[in-house]
């Protein structure tokens, strides 16, 4: 436990921010994104009788990430913490990454210029890392324009206020390169899951770990052609509505077995101390085709700017060349939803002259039954801060 500070009361305000829409195409459903207004809802948590000039902000692109015991936990330490949820917060099936990074950068802006804070932390958990870098690299250096399906964005017009620092936690590359590791390469046809090859059938009763090189070199290869099979497909429905110059300018659609990542069965992957048979969602067979499997929904848009590795604008990796505050870089060893390499990945290609990484050893991805590694992270975080003069 950090000792300089005692334990806070906190209490937690509902946040809301709006700002004009521009796009002309409309990807959220209801008063969300209606009208001509964004509409944003976070939640703030304030330690009681406690005044500070540093914010840390959470943000997801497809959650608020209010329930999570890291956040809570800062809170209680003392600082103050904002859960952001994005305009796809709870449905990420139409989610375009672009605008999620204009909906954090009005976020900052309103933490700046409305509560007055003077330093901003992102704090960068799960699907929240890649967002973080995104939007650091562009607030640093803004240079996207449109989205990977061409339309125009507002990255570069917003005015996005870069943040002072940024912790990278429990995170991965991205959402498309997760993906890309996870997707089912034995599906042959989009329409039908049953139709599936049986050499690369992860869960075949005949197949078992451990997995020899050359299977996983074949399976690696053939998740990557499935998704850009799939990808090509996008690309062409979406320039057939192009074409047809009416009304219809967008198009649903499932992607069905989605989550057959060998790591999940085979601890010799890249080993750490992750649990084995099971994943973040359960039993891997079963959440392989269940309703919310990783890009199970998707629009043409959404596909390209979130799922596809070869399009989608926020690749941890890259976007991690183009920060350059302070970064700490955090790894759960026993993490059963982020791969064991993407953290070194991020901290290897960040271009901060300021970072460093840790292993927090035996922490699961959410902390679930571990109240001593959350006090061993929060500790981390706060010296961290601390060394950093982000601390009041």
């Amino acid at each position: 436990m950090d000792k300089d500070r005692p334990l806070y009361d906190t209490q937690a305000e509902w946040v809301h921010v709006e700002f004009p829409e521009q796009a002309a195409f409309k990807a959220v459903y209801g008063f969300a994104g209606s009208l001509g207004t964004i509409h944003l809802e976070g939640v703030r948590y304030v330690p009681k009788g406690v005044q500070s000039r540093t914010l840390l902000v959470f943000m997801h692109p497809a959650t608020t990430l209010q329930l999570l015991p890291m956040p809570r936990a800062l809170a209680a330490r003392g600082l103050h913490v904002l859960c952001a949820g994005s305009r796809y917060a709870r449905n990420d099936s139409a989610l375009i990454m672009e605008n999620v990074v204009v909906d954090l950068g009005a976020y900052i802006r309103h933490a700046r210029e409305t509560w007055g804070y003077e330093k901003i932390v992102l704090m960068g958990w799960s699907g929240g890392g890649s967002l973080s870098l995104f939007y650091q690299s562009q607030a640093e250096r803004p240079t996207v324009t449109h989205t990977p399906a061409g339309d125009p964005c507002a990255i570069t017009t917003a005015g996005l206020i870069p943040a002072d620092a940024m912790i990278f936690q429990a995170a991965h590359v991205s959402r498309a390169v997760t993906f890309a590791d996870w997707i089912d390469p034995s599906v042959i046809d989009e329409n039908d899951p049953d139709r599936r090859d049986p050499e690369l059938d992860l869960y075949h009763p005949d197949r078992k770990p451990p997995y020899s090189a050359e299977f996983l070199s074949r399976f690696r290869a053939a998740q990557l052609a499935r998704i850009r099979r799939r990808t090509a497909w996008v690309k062409e429905t979406l320039e057939t509505l192009k074409k047809r110059g009416g009304k219809e300018l967008e198009r649903g659609f499932a992607t069905h077995r989605t989550m057959a990542e060998p790591r999940f069965l085979d601890g010799a992957i890249d080993p750490n101390d992750r649990p084995i048979g099971t994943c973040f969602m359960g039993v891997p067979e079963t959440a392989n085709n269940g309703p919310i499997g990783l890009a199970r929904f998707s629009t043409l848009r959404s596909w390209l700017s979130q799922w596809s590795p070869d399009d989608t604008n926020a690749h941890g990796e890259k976007c991690a060349t183009g920060i350059h505050v302070p970064l700490l870089a955090i790894e759960h060893s026993a993490d059963d939803a982020v791969p064991q390499p993407h953290t070194r990945r991020i901290f290897d290609a960040a271009a901060s002259a300021d970072k460093s990484m840790t292993v927090i050893r035996g922490a699961n991805h959410y902390f679930v039954g571990q109240p001593e590694h959350l006090q061993q992270a929060g500790d981390l975080c706060m010296d961290w801060l601390r060394q950093r003069g982000l601390l009041d």
